[in-house]
């Protein structure tokens, strides 16, 4: 394979599950601010995930109980961009929740400072707590199969969706981590993150972590130490490590944007949640 250099764990994705569910689409985001709770099909609505909690969600076109994927967002908010990956997944067949941290806030990409002063004010307690909130949201929801949940996060979000996955083991069915910066933060770490590799024991559910060879961000040996303490624990995880890709390389609107691995790490991520979150269809 020309775009992954390294495949770690125990994966049972088959070819036609992966090529399948494979839709590229990048649709553009409405901004309204309506707070309706049923959305058009593969173009969702910001709602009100709980009296204190915003959010987008979509779902699929059709009826049904559908799986569903909590996307948690990058460092700069619940922008356009994190909409879009919840309109893609719908397209897929997957409703999308992705809750808003920031209580509306977002920043520009070209403003870190900010992104990053405001993830420093978070606290991971608080976090898991909207993330509950989603799932609750989630469980009420009579078009949701909630025994195929999901979550996937990005930055800061793919450090929240492996901590997700041992907070709430036994509604995860199955985690994705983009470049989760900090999932074994060293001490003095400048964005005040913890190391969370303690908490791997607690997980149930597989977990796929995706990688740029280029990320000035996560440092080559926290991958090793990720998947040491994962094959401590026993956990069943996929470590994927892109070439020539950096920190943030799926979002097409940012500057270290990177389209093949891009592509292919979507439909990788379509696959390992069809695998995991949609009911397996039984030979006659």
């Amino acid at each position: 394979m020309k775009r992954r250099d390294i495949l770690l764990g125990a994966s049972s994705l088959a070819t036609a599950a992966i090529v399948a569910n494979s839709q590229l689409s990048t649709a553009k985001q409405p901004d309204s601010k309506t707070t309706a709770v049923t959305p058009t099909a593969n173009v969702g609505k910001n709602i009100q995930i709980a009296k204190d909690l915003p959010g987008y969600y979509v779902t699929p076109a059709g009826t049904g109980k559908f799986p569903a994927v909590i996307v948690l967002m990058e460092a700069f908010g619940l922008n356009n961009w994190c909409k879009s990956i919840c309109n893609r997944l719908a397209q897929s067949g997957f409703a999308a929740i992705a809750p808003d941290f920031y209580r509306g806030t977002t920043y520009e990409y070209t403003d870190v400072a900010g992104a990053i002063g405001k993830l420093k004010s978070l606290n991971d307690d608080a976090i898991m707590g909207d993330v509950g909130k989603s799932l609750d949201f989630l469980a009420g929801r009579s078009e949701i199969n909630a025994n195929g949940i999901g979550v996937i996060g990005f930055c800061m979000g793919g450090r929240y969706a492996f901590l997700t996955n041992a907070v709430y083991p036994t509604k995860i069915k199955a985690a994705i981590s983009f470049y989760g910066g900090g999932i074994d933060a060293t001490a003095g770490n400048p964005l005040g993150q913890k190391s969370i590799l303690d908490r791997s024991p607690a997980m149930q559910s597989p977990i796929m972590l995706v990688y740029g060879s280029e990320d000035q961000l996560i440092a080559a040996d926290e991958h090793g130490r990720v998947a040491a303490a994962l094959s401590k624990a026993k956990k069943r995880y996929i470590l994927n490590l892109f070439p020539k890709a950096g920190h943030g390389f799926m979002s097409d609107r940012r500057e270290n944007y990177a389209p093949e691995a891009a592509a292919e790490a979507w439909m990788m991520t379509t696959g390992f949640f069809s695998q995991n979150l949609k009911p397996k269809k039984l030979k006659s």
